[in-house]
């Protein structure tokens, strides 16, 4: 175990253009499991253990997985400067031309893809820097960021906050050091140690926050390797825990704890904030799904109960799951029904309180499966 510094600053340059980088010690560090943390590592665990098990026991839950990502991927990107909503995602991936849209919600969706590509290579390829390096590139392809060396380590210094680097808030290692650094967190990956791995995955976390290896793009990255890691160590079997919604929310005691780590050397109150962010996030979904289990369950018997054909109905209900938005043009292009039939196939699930017209005198209509969208805004 190291000591319970967890690194150093160095000073670079000299006179007006002189800074101070933090090189930080190599993982793992001296952890004090005092009451506090153990007792919140209990908790932690055993919310993550019912969250997963719910998900993996749900027959259907693959239709809420595009919903989930997609809010991470919506509050991840937003806590970056990212204007684009869920919603607005959403309706442009519905192909639905109702007013002007964000210009961002390609940053939106190169998160979900990046998130895509990491879970299906995570099945034959190893967690690694590569794969890292594969991810920052499809993050920010053709987005902001897209001229900073997408999936390279920089080669340059860099620095958090702070109109320049004498008043930024956080400088990260130099670039040799920085190199040397990842290296060091890719051996910790593997490392056999009898490290919890709520624990090892808030030290990765934090350690790859502190190198900030890229130019752009590293506070999404270093969320994502977080289910990443979960996923990979099989603590999740569903990419459906994420935390980003409770960064964004206590983001000033984010920072506060990530700095407390660095200058403090006081590691533990970031590994506390980190679990009681698990604890949270797992017990909310698992409320969320509870809530999505219901409300469909009862929809299923209104459906059941309405009349004949009720086959494609159930077909363009399941699809609201993934897609909560609605036209007569999406019905068609899922199943093979006339115009004719597919403003009566919205028009029945609105009578069954199912769907709500978005905006009334719009043409042609649009609807919203809007008491699922409200469950998962009712997540932040």
């Amino acid at each position: 175990m190291k000591t319970s510094s967890t690194g150093r600053y160095i000073k670079q340059l000299s006179g007006e253009t002189q800074f101070k980088a933090f090189i930080p010690e190599n993982l793992p560090f001296d952890i004090k499991y005092d009451d506090d943390l153990v007792n919140l590592l209990s908790k932690a665990d055993s919310a993550i253990a019912r969250f997963d098990e719910i998900a993996e026991n749900l027959p259907d839950i693959n239709y809420f997985l595009k919903m989930y990502i997609g809010k991470e991927a919506s509050l991840s990107s937003q806590i970056e400067g990212t204007q684009a909503t869920l919603s607005d995602y959403l309706k442009e991936e519905s192909k639905l031309k109702i007013k002007e849209l964000p210009n961002d919600t390609d940053e939106i969706r190169n998160y979900i893809n990046a998130m895509d590509y990491g879970i299906n290579r995570l099945k034959d390829f190893p967690f690694s820097l590569p794969l890292i390096k594969e991810i920052h590139k499809i993050l920010l392809k053709g987005v902001r960021g897209e001229h900073k060396t997408p999936g390279e380590f920089r080669i340059s210094q860099n620095w958090v906050g702070g109109t320049s680097i004498q008043t930024a808030n956080y400088i990260p290692p130099p670039v040799e050091e920085m190199k040397t650094a990842m290296h060091e967190l890719e051996k910790f990956f593997y490392t056999s140690d009898q490290i919890p791995v709520l624990i090892k995955t808030a030290l990765i976390h934090y350690q790859f926050e502190t190198i900030h290896p890229f130019l752009d793009g590293n506070g999404r990255i270093g969320r994502l390797l977080i289910t990443f890691f979960l996923i990979h160590k099989k603590v999740l079997k569903k990419p459906l825990l994420y935390l980003s919604e409770y960064f964004k929310k206590y983001r000033q005691e984010y920072y506060d704890a990530l700095s407390n780590a660095r200058d403090k050397y006081n590691i533990e109150s970031w590994i506390k904030f980190f679990l009681e962010g698990v604890k949270i996030t797992a017990e909310r979904a698992t409320s969320t799904i509870n809530k999505i289990v219901e409300m469909k369950k009862y929809d299923l018997e209104k459906i059941n109960a309405s009349g004949s054909r009720t086959g494609k109905l159930l077909k363009v209900y399941e699809y609201l799951y993934s897609r909560p938005f609605l036209t007569s043009k999406i019905i068609k292009e899922l199943i093979p029904v006339s115009s004719k039939y597919a403003l009566e196939i919205m028009d029945k699930l609105e009578k069954l309180g199912i769907i709500e017209e978005l905006e009334k005198g719009l043409r042609p209509k649009i609807y919203i499966f809007e008491k699922y969208r409200t469950i998962f805004e009712e997540m932040s």
